[in-house]
């Protein structure tokens, strides 16, 4: 089994900034994508970004120049840099490890979240 743990989640003013963390379990974590995953209150899950095994990255619309993602396969560790938080950021975001092919991405382990609160 995969397991995946989340952390920097917070409260976070307009404009700030946080950090988020995953550290993955898996002895073959190179070889998978991993992205991060959504959901705030009242609405569906959604992809934020993910990136790949070779390392290409890609993004929602709607954080595209505000968030950033990468990894360190030496660590297990998966990492979001969300600058400039809108209140529309507000949601639980997910770790996932998953496939993918160009600009498809299917996760297929999830962890368990951590909450980003945007509010003045």
């Amino acid at each position: 089994q995969v397991h995946l743990q989340e952390s920097g989640g917070g409260l976070a003013r307009p404009g700030e900034s946080l950090r988020l963390s995953c550290v993955a379990s898996g002895e073959f974590f190179s070889v998978y994508s991993l992205g991060w995953h959504r959901q705030g209150p009242g609405k569906q899950r959604e992809l934020v970004a993910f990136i790949s095994s070779e390392g290409f990255t890609t993004y929602a619309d709607s954080v595209k120049g505000r968030f950033a993602i990468s990894r360190d396969n030496t660590k297990n560790t998966l990492h979001l840099q969300m600058n400039n938080l809108k209140s529309e950021d507000t949601a639980v975001y997910y770790c996932t490890r998953g496939t993918s092919n160009g600009p498809r991405y299917s996760p297929d382990y999830w962890g368990q979240g951590t909450q980003v609160t945007v509010f003045s």
